[in-house]
């Protein structure tokens, strides 16, 4: 089994992301420290490095609030809890968000943070350093360099235009006008392709650290959203294509993905590691997903809209992502009969959230299930959505097949499915029209089935464009006008310290 990195942070490498300001541009940072009296080994190097992880985790639920953002504004889930509970997660879903909305502003604060832990690295890590060996300074520069590949492609979907930082810089350096989002994927593009050569071969690195597998994927979806960029259709399918080179498989059950015991499968290509014991390095959505009377915060229902997408088979038989997606009723949650009580829309998420046999009552706030930030079935809907968008629709059909067939197959795997052995008829079967707008609605469909609840749907929904997003999201949230909520409102810290945002 391979190391595994901790997210932990050493003291003094604690001190050093305490100087990362909540409001990046409030206050003066440059000076917080320098090279040589930081950058002193190797050892220094890794933690600094090994800090700039943290943000990617959810050891915080209402700090890494992308699940707000990414589904509760969507048509998969609604907020959630009680009336008045986390109101600005409630104005999001209805889409009522003021520039301090609390959501909006943690998302900002969260993945700037990471933009400028790694700019710290990459500042105190190079070439003229020669306290820190050659194999540490490419092993934490390509690290650092894909860490904020992907908080930039986070923000600039979540937000659009946004300011581009690429060192640590003073207030006055930083107050800097947005750029474009061609400007910001750009430059995501750029910071992939510099930290390729650098970064370890799929199991070779210490489990959670990225890898040239998930430059590879995080450098497809990038093209994929990258729609002003000439052939990034074709760019995208040809980068899956080098993901699947590497040896990346579909796992047999899809519920492998989102179990803390199989945490190190085939399908994962980033994987954020959520570690047991420690408050502040476990899954705290374990607790904010969780229902009430079972010590949870009873937040993110799914939605009648996203069951409705799960396809069945000629007797009835349902998908089987659903029951491992989500709880409802007749249908038990873990180890607990289900009970009707514990939600407004009739279903409950299982997706990062473990049952009270892995992870008691007293305990639910460091829940050790991963968070797949990257994996193969997302990547191959990548690749049949790009084939098909550029023509090739027929080529299209073997990664969306391939998905299906892992999916109906969980019955073959599965001995807690109901007929393990036998696939139900006519259920998922494989899709065989080549009409290019038919094949568009259903990837579009697969997609949101197979990544359900993991943080994406707004996004996608957005990409497909204004006549898609109003009809997907107007019936659960008239105020959503595309034109204005395709993006959510940069923040008002951002607003007040930054007087050139809009320059």
């Amino acid at each position: 089994m391979r190391n595994k990195i901790n997210y932990s942070i050493l003291l003094s490498a604690a001190l050093l992301a305490a100087t990362g300001c909540s409001k990046i541009l409030d206050q003066d940072i440059q000076g917080s420290y320098t090279p040589g009296n930081y950058f002193t080994s190797d050892q220094n190097a890794l933690l600094a490095v090994n800090a700039a992880y943290r943000p990617l985790t959810f050891n915080a639920g209402a700090n890494n609030a992308i699940w707000v953002l990414g589904d509760v504004a969507s048509d998969d889930a609604i907020k959630g809890g009680n009336e008045g509970d986390q109101a600005d997660f409630d104005a999001v879903d209805k889409f009522n968000i003021l520039t301090t909305n609390s959501a909006v502003e943690a998302v900002w604060k969260n993945y700037y943070n990471g933009v400028y832990l790694c700019n710290v690295v990459l500042d105190g890590v190079t070439a003229d350093n020669k306290a820190v060996s050659d194999a540490t300074r490419k092993s934490v520069v390509a690290q650092a360099k894909f860490l904020r590949a992907y908080y930039y492609f986070i923000l600039t979907n979540a937000y659009g235009k946004i300011p581009l930082h690429l060192k640590v810089e003073t207030a006055v350096e930083a107050q800097t006008p947005a750029k474009s989002q061609d400007s910001i994927y750009a430059q995501i593009e750029k910071d992939i392709q510099d930290a390729m050569p650098d970064l370890p071969l799929p199991g070779q690195e210490e489990f959670g650290r990225v890898t040239q597998g998930a430059a590879q994927a995080l450098l497809a979806k990038t093209y994929l959203f990258h729609t002003s960029l000439a052939n990034h259709y074709q760019l995208a399918a040809q980068t899956v294509a080098k993901v699947e080179a590497l040896g990346y498989k579909l796992t047999n059950k899809y519920y492998d993905n989102f179990s803390a015991a199989t945490k190190q499968n085939t399908e994962a290509i980033l994987s954020v590691n959520h570690i047991a014991g420690t408050l502040g390095l476990g899954n705290e959505l374990n607790a904010w997903f969780a229902p009430r009377s079972l010590n949870g915060y009873g937040f993110f229902y799914p939605t009648q809209s996203l069951v409705d997408n799960y396809e069945k088979a000629t007797g009835g038989e349902v998908d089987p992502r659903l029951d491992y997606t989500l709880a409802r009723s007749g249908h038990p949650y873990f180890e607990t009969p289900f009970d009707a009580s514990w939600t407004t829309t009739g279903y409950i998420t299982k997706k990062m959230v473990q049952p009270l046999s892995e992870v008691g009552t007293s305990i639910k706030n460091v829940g050790t299930v991963n968070y797949e930030a990257l994996r193969l079935a997302d990547i191959l809907l990548v690749k049949a959505e790009a084939l098909n968008e550029s023509g090739q629709s027929a080529a299209a059909l073997a990664p969306l097949n391939a998905v299906r067939k892992r999916a109906r197959e969980s019955y073959l795997y599965d001995n807690t499915l109901p007929g393990f052995g036998t696939v139900p008829a006519g259920l998922l079967p494989d899709i065989s029209t080549t009409d290019q707008a038919q094949l568009r609605d259903i990837i579009r469909k697969e997609r949101r089935s197979e990544l359900a609840l993991e943080f994406q749907r707004f996004f996608d929904v957005v990409r497909y464009g204004k006549t898609y997003a109003e009809a997907a999201l107007k019936p659960g949230a008239p105020a959503f006008n595309y034109d204005n909520n395709k993006w959510f409102p940069l923040p008002q810290s951002e607003r007040d310290a930054n007087p050139n945002l809009f320059k």
